[in-house]
C-alpha cells in the first residue's frame, strides 16, 4: 500500500515548470500576449495542447483555431494563465491510466468542462480574476495523484473499498498523514503557483474547518462542481466519483444556487 516514502520519490519526480511555460506565463501576468503566443511557439507540444483544448466542443467554436496570437486574443489573460497551468497539470498526467478509465481525450474534456463551468461560477459570484479562474486547473491534480499513487496496488486498494467503503482521500490519508489536497499543495508550490489556488483547493476537499468569507464560498462552489462533473455518466464509469467523499452539509447552503446557474448554462449551450 502507499507509504509516506512513496509519495516523497513521487514529489520528487515531478519536474520543474519547462521554461517555455514560465516565460509565456510572465508575458501573459503582464497584459502582453502577443509575446505569450510568439513565446508558446517555441513549444510544440503546448502548441498542440493549446489548439486542442481550446478546439473541445465545450468552448464552442464553430470553425477550428489554430494561430496561437488568436488563440491567445481569444482567451483573455485570465483565460490564458488558466489554460497554462492546466497545461501544467497534462505533464503529470499518466500516458495510460492505472486506477482511473480515462485517456487523454477524456482527461482534456474534464479538463475544458472545469474551466468553462468554473468561470462562468465566478461571474456569478462576482469574484472573477487571474488566480480564482487558474484554481480549477489544480483540482485535476488530485486525480492524476491518486492514480499514480494506488495504480500500483489496485487490487489491494479494491479489497479494502469493498470491506469498508471508504475513498480514496481519505485512505490515503489514513495510510500516511497526507491528503490528495495535501500533495497538490506541494505540486503549486513547486510551479509557483499563487497561495490563493492552493488555499481554495484546498478547501475544495470539503474537510477544511478553518476557511471564511470568499476562500470558502469557492470552496464550496469548487466542491460541488467537482460531484457535478464527476456524476456524469463517463466519469462514473471511470471511477472517478470515487475518489473523493462528498460532503453534503458543506455544499447544503449554496445548492440551489448552484444548480440555477447550471441549469442556465445547459438550457444556453
Amino acid at each position: 500500500m502507499v507509504t509516506q516514502e512513496q509519495i516523497a520519490l513521487y514529489i520528487q519526480k515531478i519536474p520543474p515548470a519547462p521554461t517555455v511555460v514560465r516565460e509565456t506565463l510572465e508575458y501573459v501576468r503582464g497584459g502582453d500576449l502577443v509575446k505569450a503566443a510568439k513565446s508558446a511557439e517555441n513549444d510544440p507540444a503546448l502548441k498542440l495542447y493549446l489548439k486542442t483544448l481550446v478546439n473541445r466542443p465545450i468552448y464552442g467554436f464553430r470553425n477550428e483555431v489554430s494561430d496561437l496570437s488568436q488563440i491567445f486574443g481569444i482567451l483573455g489573460t485570465s483565460t490564458a494563465q488558466q489554460i497554462l497551468y492546466s497545461y501544467l497539470m497534462t505533464l503529470l498526467a499518466p500516458k495510460e491510466w492505472s486506477l482511473f478509465a480515462l485517456n487523454n481525450h477524456a482527461f482534456y474534456d474534464l479538463q475544458a468542462s472545469l474551466s468553462r463551468r468554473w468561470e462562468k461560477i465566478l461571474r456569478h459570484l462576482s469574484l472573477l480574476n487571474h488566480d480564482t479562474e487558474s484554481a480549477i486547473t489544480l483540482l485535476p491534480a488530485s486525480m492524476i495523484v491518486c492514480d499514480a499513487l494506488f495504480g500500483a496496488c489496485r487490487s489491494e486498494v479494491e479489497q479494502l473499498r469493498s470491506v469498508k467503503a471508504l475513498d480514496y482521500n481519505t485512505i490515503l490519508f489514513r495510510l500516511s498523514g497526507q491528503s490528495l489536497f495535501d500533495i497538490c499543495n506541494v505540486i503549486a508550490e513547486k510551479w509557483e503557483m499563487p497561495p490563493l489556488i492552493s488555499r481554495i483547493v484546498h478547501g475544495a476537499s470539503g474537510l477544511d474547518t478553518g476557511l471564511t468569507g470568499d476562500e470558502k464560498m469557492l470552496a464550496q462552489w469548487m466542491h460541488l462542481l467537482l460531484f457535478y462533473e464527476l456524476s456524469q455518466g463517463a466519469y462514473v464509469a471511470a471511477g472517478l466519483n470515487e475518489f473523493i467523499d462528498f460532503q453534503i452539509e458543506f455544499v447544503e447552503p449554496i445548492y440551489v444556487s448552484f444548480m440555477q446557474v447550471v441549469e442556465y448554462d445547459e438550457s444556453n449551450r
